[in-house]
């Protein structure tokens, strides 16, 4: 599976993420940019306190998220790729203006420079809160697997469905074979000694503390400490998730849960933003810019240069 080919379609347009065996040996320093919940319609729904039918309108979203793709086609050097860490739209399965919320995000994304590849995380509303085998292949169909493994310059990268975590209870066949999977995948990890190994999920494991109360924007304490061990074992260095709209994270261990803010509607005192991840062979280390930050591409690639020649 780590090393099978990836092919994400966004209309007429395919983004392969690359398979050579060569991307599994480490090379240089490379960076990547993370997104999260872009989710077309939330902020018309937050704005009249209707975010469970609410959403008719996501034309500041749309705007949002072409400034984030403008931003980073100036970047030079380019991005190894963009991944987005869920909720791709606000409508969740079966309700209004889903298929035209995702109609709109494609067309966006096509605009993202084809050398860059896009890589797509599922989120609760992007599957439901508690999915379904049915939710899950038509998630599947629109943007690809919702789990799956690749390799990146020596860095080994794992993208999960947190929602099978979350509330897993309508397809049970479908969290064990997750679960199957990942117990392999952890296994290569450890067992190759890859440089790096880094997880994509929509929620976060936790969101300030290892041992903070379960709630809405966190995974429940006995999964998410059974998920923590596994990844600390197996010597994975960061998760990256969104889900909470507002930037945050902690250690556990030495493994850096990060929590990205959104690119769409902010609930909290973020801006809008995107994370520039950098990957050296000593660390991984990070930066949350807002949109308008990032527009100075000629300030932002000083500023990160220059971060990773001190890392």
């Amino acid at each position: 599976m780590a090393e099978e080919r990836r092919e994400v379609f966004l209309g007429a347009r395919q983004r392969t993420l690359p398979a050579l065996p060569e991307e599994q040996e480490w090379k240089a320093p490379f960076y990547f940019i993370q997104g999260a919940d872009p989710q077309f319609g939330l902020m018309k729904a937050y704005a009249v306190g209707d975010c469970d039918s609410g959403g008719d309108e996501w034309e500041e979203e749309l705007k949002l998220t072409q400034q984030a793709v403008g931003a980073i086609n100036q970047l030079n050097p380019k991005p190894k790729f963009f991944v987005l860490c869920g909720d791709l739209v606000h409508g969740m399965p079966g309700t209004p203006w889903r298929e035209a919320q995702i109609h709109d995000l494609k067309n966006v994304l096509k605009d993202v420079n084809p050398e860059i590849p896009l890589v797509f995380v599922s989120g609760n509303h992007d599957l439901g809160n508690t999915p379904t085998p049915e939710t899950i292949q038509s998630y599947c169909k629109q943007w690809g697997d919702d789990y799956f493994s690749f390799w990146i310059g020596g860095v080994f990268f794992l993208v999960l469905n947190s929602q099978l975590y979350f509330d897993g209870s309508k397809c049970p066949e479908l969290k064990h074979a997750q679960d199957v999977w990942l117990s392999q995948q952890l296994a290569i990890a450890e067992e190759r000694k890859c440089k790096h190994a880094i997880v994509f999920q929509h929620i976060p494991l936790f969101l300030r503390e290892p041992s903070e109360d379960h709630n809405y924007f966190n995974l429940e304490l006995s999964i998410r400490h059974e998920l923590l061990e596994k990844f600390h074992k197996a010597g994975v260095k960061a998760v990256f998730s969104g889900h909470y709209h507002k930037n945050a994270g902690g250690l556990y261990k030495d493994l850096d849960m990060v929590v990205s803010s959104a690119i769409g509607c902010q609930l909290g005192e973020d801006t809008h933003g995107l994370r520039l991840v950098a990957v050296t062979a000593e660390k991984i280390f990070h930066r949350y810019y807002s949109l308008n930050e990032l527009s100075n591409s000629a300030e932002i690639e000083k500023d990160f240069m220059t971060l990773m020649k001190q890392n």
